[in-house]
């Protein structure tokens, strides 16, 4: 199934408020696929059709890390996928090597 089918899910520390993950999902579909795009960070999940169903944020990502990941997609995922992540896993310089 490839209907755009935006939702943002965040998982939350208790104690501190702060954001732990994030998962947004693009499209509903069953998983055939998991893929590490951000080495630790970021996990992308397509469907047996090589469809981006979601994407998994576990810590900062950067923005061209982002971008590859989206660059692919039509203009309403793009915008989603651009415009939802939470500041607090976004980095605007490369992470350390």
């Amino acid at each position: 199934m490839d209907r755009f089918n935006p939702k943002l899910d965040l998982s939350v520390d208790e104690h501190t408020g702060g954001i732990r993950a994030a998962y947004l999902r693009v499209r509903n579909g069953t998983v055939h696929e998991t893929r590490e795009v951000a080495e630790g960070r970021a996990f992308a999940d397509y469907d047996a059709q090589g469809l981006l169903l979601g994407i998994e944020l576990l810590g900062p990502c950067t923005a061209e890390e982002w971008d590859l990941l989206s660059a692919a997609e039509p203009e309403p995922v793009r915008r989603f996928l651009r415009g939802s992540p939470p500041r607090d896993l976004m980095l605007i310089a490369s992470p350390a090597s």
